[in-house]
Parts: C-alpha cells; structure tokens; sequence
C-alpha cells in the first residue's frame, strides 16, 4: 500500500538535544511547527495489552534495549555549513526533539572526518543513519556502517555509491533519463541519441541513457561528447549531422561518432547533492543572436530534411553552451517535429528563455506537492528550504516512521509500492538505487513550459499522455518562483 501525506499539524518543544559531540545540552525553548506531511504508514496490527493481573515478580525481569535512534551525519562546519545546517532543520521537522525516535546529529566536517562521526552514531545507538552530503563522504560513512548492517540514506547524487544497504537519496541523472525514456517510448520513439558536455554530469546523463535502453531492449544510443567551446561544439554537431545524412542516403555507409573521451574527475567523488539546481550559482538563461527569420528555417518542412536513425536527442548543457547547441540545432536543422529534444531538470529554471526549443520535454517534480512542506518550513525557520532539504525531511521521516513500527527492515524499506514524499512517489530499490516519480513538462512556444504528464503514482504501472492543452505563459511560470527541485517525503 502507498503510504499517504497527512495534513494535520501538531507543535512541540524543544527541551534538549544532543551535539555532535554525543553531549546533551539545553537549548533555548521554542516551539515549531511540524511539517504537515507525515509518515503514515500501514499499521501492522494491533498491541497486546499487558496483563494487570500477571505478577511482576514471578520471573526475571527481560533484557529491556535502549530505544532505536536515529543519527543525522551532515557538514556543520566547514564550506558547506549552510547546506549542512538547512538539512538538520528538515530533519527536526520530521523529528522533534522531546519524541521518539531521538534524532542524533554528526559534523561530518569536523577534523576526525565522516567515518569518526558514522562510529559515534553506531556508539549512541543509532538503528539508521541519514546521509552524509558528498560522494566521498558517503564512502567513508559506508565503509563503517556497513559491517554493522546499518542501513544508510545517503544524500548524495553519485549513482555509483548505491549498493545493498547504501541508498542514495538525491536525485540522480540516471533517475531523470529513466523518466525521459519512458516518456519517448510513451509518445512511440524508440531510437535514443545525445548530445552532451564532456563533464562528470554529461557523462552521468550519458550512462544513464545507456543503461535505461539495454534495460528496455532499444538499440545502443549514439552519444557524443562536447567541450564548451565554440568551436567544438560545432563541428561535434557537424559530426551528428553528417551521420544522419549518411544513414539516409542508402549509397552512403552509416558512420557512428564516436567521440567518447574519458569523464574527468569530479571535484567531490562523482555529482553531488549540494546544489541539484544551481541554486547558488544559477546557469544565466540561454540567448540566441539568431532571427526569428532563422528561427523559422531551422524548423521548415519535414520534406527538407533527410529521415534521421533516431527520433530522440538527449541534451545536457545549460547557459551559453545550451545557446551554442541550439545554434548548432538549428544549422544542423536537427530541430524537427521527427526529433523529440530532451532535457534535465536543470532547465526547469529558466524554461521562459527556451522558446527555440518549443516541443523540448524535461522532467521536474511538481512544485504544488511541495507548497505545504515549503510553507511549514518558512514559519518555524523564517526563509525558504533548500532543494536537498527534503531528502533529508524524508529520510527522517520514513526512518522515524519504521522505528515506531518497529518495521525497520530491508524489506520495509524497499516495500514495492514505495512511498509519498514532499515531491511525490519514491521507491528505494534493494539496489541502492532509487526510483522517482517525475513530471514532464513541455516547452511550448516563445518559453515556459506545460506539464504533459504528472508524475505517476505507481511506479510499476506504465504513464500515460495528459490531453490538457493549455500551454504555460512566461509569466505565469514567474508566478511560480523560486524554483527549487528537492526531493521527497512524508508517508
């Protein structure tokens, strides 16, 4: 059963909590409002009440364990302090102090490192531990819990740290191509390529694709790579091009690009979740120097242009590299009703300045689920939360919903049927891996963008088109902004 959001409110105090330190200590008293979405999950069964009648004394008290905790490992210090300090606030929403389960939280900035902090949770007795933030981190936690069989949800984006009893809660480039893949096979395409940068997220984008089509028994996608510059990007388009031509002319031979140069190394062991939508350094908008005059000739006729080998375009970039793809588009004319453009998440902010992509889908969680959790944060913090906020909001709440169910299990956590957070439906795989239900949305003409299907709410059942057709104007997606794209959870 899919556990479902509750809007009931309730407030507490907050008496005391306990540092990083593993030291109580008062804080001054304040009371909060709990985040109206709350883990409900399906009652088990009833409780045994105790016999009043039974004597006390007859047998030898039992064993009674300390109540199960649950530890919160994030940066309290250091360059991501802010980031750090906005996920413990979404984790005390979910759990209060002065309620059970007790929430311990760790610096895992702190000069003894991650793995110091995930020891010192096993030692308070935490039965689960949320997060740490990086990929490198995420290693490190892992590598102690691990031998302790204590599960983990990590907020990390990097895919590759998934692993049985490793969960990676961020929203991953491999989550969102899923989604776009099952749109265009949805919507009848069945023949994937893409057009990418040449950087630890194109690359991500690029795995992803390939992955998703082996799992779906569509062909391998043709995928190429490209630096920012200008130049590159033009003759790689150039590239794509010629080997469209050359699959539609039958005297031709068809050639495969392939321009696949090694992923550098990441900064921090693979993507992030610090910042899923550039939220502190936003990509500047794309701009076109073109005509609409040109704009128009790029998507003349489908009779001028050659039948293409694939009827999807993956993309990656943002800012001035997406201008100088969409220029390289158009030259190419690759901008065709025979091409469905796909995007990332990452275009949802500034959708109102893709005009020339008109028809493009990229997927997003959908904010309107959002609103309540958004509001409820405001009034107890007095400023917005942060994207990666919720993850940490939902892993606090499924944890602390398990543990008063005592349902604390793999098998609970990666129930089939999921569970609804802050953004909608998320399965946790036995994997590691995660499954989200994502939205598409479609750019229409002159920027913005309409949602064409909402995201599911049974992650085993197959989507379907929406017929809605009214399209989103520029200003009524201003309307609503910030754009945050967070993730997850209240059951």
């Amino acid at each position: 059963m899919v556990c479902q959001t509750s809007p009931s409110l309730k407030s507490c105090s907050i008496p005391y909590s306990r540092d990083g330190q593993g030291r109580g200590k008062r804080k001054h008293g304040r009371t909060i409002v709990t985040a109206g979405v709350f883990l409900l999950l399906t009652a088990c069964g009833g409780r045994e009440e105790v016999d009043k009648g039974a004597d006390l004394f007859a047998h030898p008290a039992p064993v009674v364990e300390k109540p199960a905790r649950v530890g919160l490992v994030v940066p309290l210090t250091g360059p991501h302090a802010a980031i750090g300090q906005r996920m413990q606030e979404a984790a005390r929403l979910a759990l209060p102090d002065g309620q059970s389960p007790a929430l311990d939280v760790f610096d895992s900035a702190e000069a003894e490192g991650p793995a110091h902090a995930a020891q010192m949770a096993l030692e308070s007795g935490d039965k689960i531990v949320l997060g740490p933030l990086t990929a490198a981190d995420t290693q490190a936690v892992a590598s102690v819990l691990q031998s302790a069989h204590v599960p983990e949800l990590a907020f990390t984006s990097d895919v590759t740290q998934a692993r049985p009893g490793v969960w990676v809660m961020g929203l991953t480039p491999e989550q969102q191509v899923r989604r776009l893949v099952d749109a265009a096979r949805t919507d009848g395409r069945k023949h994937l390529a893409a057009f990418l940068p040449d950087t630890a997220f194109g690359h991500a984008l690029g795995e992803g694709l390939t992955l998703t089509c082996q799992e779906a028994g569509l062909d391998v996608p043709k995928i190429i790579y490209h630096s920012s510059d200008i130049n590159d990007i033009t003759q790689k388009m150039a590239q794509l091009s010629h080997g469209v031509a050359a699959a539609a002319s039958p005297s031709t031979p068809t050639s495969t690009p392939t321009s696949t140069p090694a992923a550098p190394e990441p900064k921090e062991a693979g993507p992030s979740a610090e910042d899923p939508l550039a939220e502190n350094d936003a990509p500047a908008a794309p701009t076109s120097s073109s005509s609409p005059t040109a704009s128009t000739a790029s998507t003349a006729s489908a009779s001028s242009v050659p039948s293409v080998p694939f009827d999807a375009l993956l993309l990656g970039d943002t800012g001035l590299d997406l201008a100088h793809v969409i220029e390289a588009l158009k030259a190419n004319q690759l901008l065709t009703p025979q091409i469905r453009i796909l995007g990332p998440m990452l275009w949802r902010a500034f959708d109102g300045k893709l005009g020339d992509l008109h028809g493009a889908w990229y997927v997003a969680f959908d904010e309107q689920l959002r609103s309540g959790y958004v509001q409820t944060y405001q009034n107890s913090y007095h400023r917005p939360p942060s994207p990666v906020s919720d993850y940490a909001y939902d892993a606090a709440a499924l944890a602390g919903a398990l543990i008063r169910q005592n349902r604390l299990t793999t098998e609970s956590l990666t129930q089939p049927k999921g569970y609804i957070g802050i953004d909608g439906l998320f399965h946790l795989r036995a994997d590691g891996r995660m499954l989200r239900a994502l939205g598409v949305y479609q750019i229409v003409p002159g920027g913005g963008s309409q949602i064409i299907i909402p995201a599911s709410r049974d992650l085993t059942a197959p989507s379907a088109l929406t017929t809605a057709t009214p399209a989103a104007t520029p200003a009524a997606k201003k309307a609503e902004e910030p754009k945050e794209t967070p993730l997850p959870a209240d059951f």
